[in-house]
């Protein structure tokens, strides 16, 4: 899993007992294919140097050959646990270009489903991040009530992860009919287990130790590298794009900001616990108010935007995803640019763990939830 570990040569008294190692970029806990040289006295951090593009993949060149219906669904496979919201960002960035009138049906089933994967993608960290520092049960606490948002997402959209359910004016097919029923009784399965998430992890006194005063990060440096979502939230930054900037119905829901101004790891934790139950709370507004009519707006189908430059944003699990389509006029865009949150959320990682224990590192990094996708793209 490691590297193999380098001695530094040239001792300077700067650098006296210094040591370079390799964590990744397949080590289990990086999440992925991400890869850190990291520079160590003893076991305190000197400095961390993220690697990134093992899994470059030229996403925003690939776009540019693609028409406006199909770029959509290659963001699912970049915050692949964010696959629908992704989606959503790319359909309202061509909605806007073509001043496409949304049926308030297809605006109320997007919101359902932006807040399931939420959830999903919060219940995974949850479990994941305490398997990190040794956990193993919170792993199949997480995992079965993913599962049943999983099998909503199956029969809805035809696929688990990647549901490619937006297109341009709406939704690509009416909701299941069992739909209304197996969301209620995902919201109910989860407020008769939510206790336990608190018992395993929340008030344990070793998970609370592990992670206390670990990865700091202040508000102003959470500003300073453009962070966002749950990483800046737990600074205490007001970020969230469903209150600052709302799109389809947010502006109509009453829901709140989890803000916690700990700025630890401990924090962020609790943020993303937060915001499961804000998700929650959501789902409980809409679903049963959900519009009759049509799912999607009648658009043609070959789709080209007007000349100019066309920029939108969402809240995806990870915070602000911008998606920048710079039109010619035809079919296909000129330039497409993707601000996703991962990146800006990474660059902190040095200043927030310098001067720690290696030990905690992992802590630290869990709460970045990182995709590493998302960031290489």
């Amino acid at each position: 899993m490691y590297r193999e570990t380098e001695i530094i040569q040239e001792a300077t008294p700067e650098n006296h007992g210094d040591m370079i190692i390799n964590v990744g970029p397949q080590h289990p806990a990086t999440h992925g294919v991400l890869h850190l040289v990291i520079t160590l006295n003893g076991e305190t951090i000197k400095k961390i140097e993220p690697n990134l593009g093992y899994i470059h993949r030229s996403i925003e060149k690939m776009c540019e050959s693609l028409s406006y219906r199909q770029f959509i669904y290659v963001t699912s496979r970049m915050d692949y646990l964010s696959a629908h919201i992704n989606n959503h960002a790319c359909a309202l960035c061509v909605e806007q270009g073509l001043q496409l009138e949304i049926p308030p049906r297809a605006r109320v089933i997007r919101v359902l489903l932006d807040e399931l994967t939420r959830i999903a993608s919060h219940e995974l960290w949850w479990g994941a991040m305490a398997m990190d520092l040794g956990a193993f049960t919170p792993f199949f606490h997480a995992f079965r009530e993913r599962e049943t948002i999983n099998e909503i997402m199956e029969e809805t959209c035809g696929a688990r992860l990647t549901m490619n359910y937006n297109v341009p004016g709406g939704v690509m097919h009416d909701l299941h009919p069992n739909f209304q029923r197996r969301v209620k009784a995902f919201i109910e399965l989860y407020k008769s287990k939510i206790h336990e998430y608190d018992e395993l992890l929340t008030g344990n006194v070793i998970f609370r130790n592990r992670m206390k005063g670990v990865g700091v990060i202040s508000a102003e440096q959470a500003i300073s590298y453009g962070c966002t979502g749950p990483v800046a939230r737990g600074s205490g930054v007001s970020c969230d794009v469903r209150k600052h900037y709302p799109y389809e119905v947010y502006d109509r829901l009453e829901f709140d900001e989890v803000l916690e101004t700990g700025g630890d790891a401990y924090a962020r934790y609790l943020v993303r616990m937060g915001e499961m139950q804000q998700s929650i709370r959501i789902i409980e507004q809409l679903i049963d108010n959900i519009p009759e009519g049509d799912f999607q707006a009648k658009t043609k189908a070959v789709l080209k935007l007007p000349k100019g430059e066309f920029y939108t944003m969402v809240e995806t699990a990870r915070g602000e995803l911008g998606v920048y389509i710079v039109s010619e006029g035809g079919t296909t865009p000129y330039r497409i640019k993707f601000r996703s949150p991962g990146f800006s959320n990474l660059s902190i990682l040095n200043d927030m763990v310098r001067g720690g224990k290696i030990g905690d590192l992992i802590a630290a990094m869990g709460t970045l939830d990182l995709v590493i996708p998302d960031i290489d793209r």
